[in-house]
Formats: structure tokens, C-alpha cells, sequence
């Protein structure tokens, strides 16, 4: 282990150790290797009772420690079904009450950044920050025109601090892969690699601008959620101007019932905006936790979504989606048989697993939760019921599912705040079944097909020299006992070359008729004749 990475142990088990929070970890497996810091550790000897509750001393040793100790905090704050009030009451200050960094340091940032004076860019600078985070800060402004904005300034020395964050992550991983083989089943290092890949790209302001501007594209001209407009000339790596939101945070349940804001929608309209994102924009929110929520409240009765840093954004691979859609529906319509083999279909269980075991372990965990309001049930104690019943089956942690997992816990520690009578199947299963009849209609299928085109044009171009070197080596004397049956095989290759070559072709012909808006049924009739004259061709026995 790099004796940099030794240090910054040491540094953590100070800072535990200044709280009064070496109780937390001392019991934990991966914790008992560095026990030897703790002993030899001079200011162990010397700890004395730290002051404050132990949810205010976690909270300041998170601070202390940095941007990537704070973003777990603020993650599990959302839980507060899985936390003591005390704690979770405390890392909800992490959300958006950071303490800042100096103004004036933010100020000349932005000066260096604009390459002009402030006063050239914004008529008002507010140098005390409206919000701080664990990566960046937030000022008010003015620009010449009128226009409100906020500023978002990152803060000074994070990418070497997340660096050598980064660095004990992947040793501390390393051990676990090395020497636990139950940890090795998590897989650790493919976990960090994608939580390094995330958090360095949210220390990018320019690609926040971009995920915003994507964002509001997608919902443009919805009522479900509003995205600021980015000031694009003012944007830079470590600076970003914005449209500035004046709404209600989240969080404040209490202020939005006072304004007889209708709950219950705005819940069941925060699982369609996660659903909606997911499947149908391929491009979600991954970072919704309540600082970064806010609700326009204008009409009580139509309350509507606003949506601030984006810095964190997810996409799938698109099998990924599908399969993950298609186990969602059969877990709506508790066909566990299906959910089974979904999991081996997409390589997320070993095909040597057992198909009817596997229904059966999953239909002792789901069943349970079906006809229960959200307040009954933890998606958190399921997922973990889940993955430990598909341990035995040799399960793994998929790391490109981590993003979506994180915001599925989001989501419910918002709707368990905001109205815990939620159904979220219920409301979500309309919203995938929608989807899945739109990506299975025969016109999505053909503009699929069409966008394919080149490379189907591609194929086919290369498909004559294919099959001259298949007929040539099916043509080529085989060794059998019937001579007859060898000298019909070249003639019959070459029937079985041209049958394969007209049906290819006729198949192209109607995905170009259905693209090229001829008469629809001629180019459906002539693409679905050769689709199964291929398949007939392709799967006929030799």
C-alpha cells in the first residue's frame, strides 16, 4: 500500500477518533486489518467525550473529511427508514448546508474564469453564497439585462482532493477483493471504477451545462418538471450561470401542506418523472436528493418539479433498459418464472442456476410487498432480501445499475416524506407498459431498423464474398462413405447460397419501401416475406 494512502488512513482514524465515532467502525469486517492505526494511534490514548449528539459529530466528521465522505452522507440521509431520527436529522444538513468557502475567493474565481470584472458581466454579485456543497457553491447575481441567476463555483483544490480520496478507495477495495471472497462477490474495484467515473465528471461545470441543457430539452413543453435555461457564454470547467429557481425545497413538507399543495400527485408525479427519464429519455437525474429538489407551488393543485444540479446523470445500455423494464412488468404481474430467467438472460446470474429454484426465492421475497401503500415497505430491505437470496445463485452486483439503484432509494425517501399512502407500483406500471407497447409497435421497429440502415447496407455488402467462401467450403470433398451424397453437397451449397442471398435481399427491400414511405403495405409485405424466408433459410437443416 502507497505510503500516501497509509496517510490519509491515518488522517480518517483521526478524525474518527476527534468525534467520537471509532464506535461506528470498530465492529465493521473491513475495518479490523487497519486496527493496528487505531492502537499505535497517539490520540486514541488520548480521546476524550466529544461534545454535541452523535448525528451532529458524524455529520462534522463527514465535512471534515471531504467531497466524497459528504456525498455518501447525503445519499443515505434520504433513508430514513434505515436510520435513527438523530442521524438522518443531522446528514439532511448535508444536502445543501455545507459550510462555504470564502466569497471573495468565489468572486475572483469567476473573474479569472469570464476573463473580465464583474461588473462588466452582472449589475449585482452576492459574495455571501445562497448554498454550499460538498464539490461546489452558489451565488446570487444580477445580469446586465435583469436577469436573475445563480453562479456555481467549484470549489478551489477539489480534483486533488478527490484524487487521493479516489486512491484509498481503490486500495481499500483492493483488499477486500483480495482477501474477502464474500466482498469479492460485490465486486469492489468495478464499484469504485464507476463511482470514480461519476463524481469526476460532475467536477466539470461545462458537462453540468450540457446535462442541463439535455435535460430541459427532453421535458420541454411537459408540466412534470422544470430545468433552468443555462447562460452558455458565461459557462466555463469551474463555473456555471444559470436561470435562478424560486420555489420550495422538497424537504419542507410541512410549508407545502400549509399551501394545500395536493401531495398525493406531487408524489405519483415524482415516480413518473423517474420512470419517464429512465425509459423513455434514456437520461435520468442521479443525484435527487431534497437540496437539489423544488417544488413550484403557483397553483396548489398542479404543483410542478424544478430540478438543479445536474452534475450526476445517468444513462442505461440499452439492453440493460430493456431487460430492467421487462423485470420490473413481470415483477407488476408477479411472474417470478420470468424474473428468473431475465436474470440469467442478461448474464446478471450464471446460466448454470437453477430456473425454478431462483422463482421460488423470489416469489418468497415479493410476495409480501404486493397490495401494501408505501409506508409498509422498504425497497432497500427488499433489494438486500433479493441479493442475498441470489447469493446461493452465484448472483453479481451489476456496477452500471449502482446510478439507478441510488436514485430508486431517492425517490422513495421523497414519497415516503411527501404522502407514504403511495402506491409506486401502481403508478409506475402504466408508465412501462406504455413504453414497452411504444418500443414493440411495428412502425418504432422499422424506424429502429432505418436508423440501422448503414450498417445493415454494410452487412449486405460483404454478404456475396461471405457466402462465395461458405459454398466454396461446402463444396470442398468430404470424407464419407456415401459418394453419392458427397457430389450433390457443392450443387446443393450453391441452391442454399442463393436462397440465402434473394431472401437477404428482399428483406432489405421492404425496410427501404417502409423508410421511404411507399405504400405501407408493400413494403410491409415484402420486409415480413423475407424476414421468415431468411429464418427458414438461416435455421433449415443441412
Amino acid at each position: 500500500m502507497k505510503l500516501r494512502v497509509l496517510l490519509r488512513l491515518v488522517r480518517i482514524q483521526r478524525s474518527l477518533v476527534r468525534h467520537g465515532l471509532t464506535d461506528f467502525t470498530a465492529g465493521t469486517p473491513l475495518y479490523r486489518p487497519l486496527q493496528l492505526i487505531r492502537l499505535l494511534s497517539p490520540w486514541t490514548w488520548l480521546q476524550s467525550d466529544s461534545q454535541g449528539s452523535r448525528g451532529a459529530r458524524l455529520r462534522l466528521a463527514l465535512e471534515e473529511l471531504g467531497p466524497v465522505f459528504v456525498k455518501f452522507g447525503q445519499a443515505v440521509s434520504t433513508r430514513r427508514d434505515l436510520l435513527p431520527p438523530d442521524i438522518a436529522d443531522e446528514l439532511v444538513k448535508l444536502q445543501d448546508a455545507v459550510p462555504p468557502f470564502d466569497g471573495a475567493v468565489a468572486q475572483q474565481l469567476v473573474v479569472d474564469a469570464l476573463g473580465k470584472p464583474l461588473a462588466e458581466v452582472f449589475s449585482q454579485f452576492d459574495v455571501t453564497p445562497l448554498a454550499a456543497a460538498s464539490i461546489a457553491q452558489v451565488h446570487v447575481a444580477t445580469l446586465l439585462d435583469g436577469s436573475d441567476v445563480v453562479v456555481k463555483v467549484l470549489r478551489p483544490g477539489m480534483r486533488k482532493r478527490i484524487g487521493q480520496d479516489l486512491e484509498v478507495m481503490y486500495a481499500l477495495a483492493g483488499l477486500v477483493d483480495r482477501w474477502s471472497t464474500e466482498g469479492r462477490r460485490l465486486r469492489p474495484l468495478d464499484v469504485v471504477r464507476e463511482y470514480e467515473r461519476t463524481i469526476l465528471d460532475e467536477l466539470d461545470l461545462l458537462r453540468e451545462a450540457a446535462n442541463a441543457t439535455q435535460l430541459k430539452r427532453n421535458f420541454e413543453g411537459s408540466s412534470l418538471l422544470h430545468v433552468p435555461a443555462v447562460h452558455w457564454p458565461l459557462c466555463r470547467d469551474n463555473v456555471m450561470v444559470m436561470e435562478r429557481i424560486r420555489g420550495i425545497q422538497i424537504g419542507e413538507v410541512a410549508r407545502l401542506r400549509e399551501l394545500g399543495t395536493d401531495m398525493r400527485k406531487l408524489s405519483e408525479s415524482g415516480v413518473a418523472i423517474f420512470f419517464t427519464q429512465v425509459f423513455r429519455h434514456n437520461f435520468f437525474h442521479a443525484d435527487m436528493h431534497p437540496g437539489n429538489i423544488f417544488v413550484l407551488a403557483d397553483d396548489p393543485a398542479n404543483p410542478r418539479y424544478a430540478a438543479v444540479d445536474f452534475g450526476i446523470i445517468g444513462t442505461l445500455d440499452p439492453r440493460d433498459r430493456n431487460y430492467l423494464a421487462e423485470n420490473f412488468l413481470a415483477v407488476f404481474r408477479r411472474d417470478y418464472r420470468k424474473v428468473a430467467t431475465l436474470h440469467i438472460e442478461s448474464g446478471w446470474v450464471p446460466a448454470t442456476a437453477r430456473v425454478d429454484e431462483m422463482e421460488s426465492a423470489i416469489r418468497t421475497i415479493c410476495e409480501p410487498i404486493f397490495d401494501k401503500p408505501l409506508k409498509d415497505i422498504s425497497f432497500g430491505v427488499v433489494l438486500l432480501r433479493l441479493f442475498e437470496a441470489l447469493r446461493r445463485f452465484d448472483g453479481r452486483i451489476q456496477p452500471q445499475l449502482i446510478l439507478l439503484q441510488k436514485t430508486l432509494f431517492n425517490i422513495e425517501g421523497l414519497g415516503r416524506q411527501l404522502y407514504p399512502d403511495l402506491d409506486i407500483w401502481k403508478t409506475a406500471n402504466p408508465i412501462l407498459v406504455e413504453w414497452m407497447r411504444e418500443q414493440r409497435h411495428p412502425v418504432a421497429v422499422a424506424k429502429r431498423l432505418w436508423k440501422q440502415m448503414p450498417d445493415v447496407l454494410g452487412a449486405l455488402e460483404g454478404l456475396p464474398t461471405a457466402l462465395r467462401y461458405a459454398v466454396e467450403s461446402r463444396s470442398k470433398p468430404q470424407f464419407s462413405p456415401d459418394a453419392r451424397q458427397q457430389a450433390i453437397e457443392p450443387a446443393r451449397a450453391r441452391r442454399d447460397g442463393a436462397a440465402l442471398v434473394s431472401a437477404s435481399v428482399t428483406l432489405l427491400a421492404g425496410i427501404i419501401g417502409i423508410g421511404l414511405d411507399l405504400p405501407l403495405a408493400l413494403g410491409w409485405i415484402l420486409g415480413a416475406g423475407g424476414a421468415v424466408w431468411l429464418l427458414r433459410e438461416a435455421f433449415k437443416p443441412r
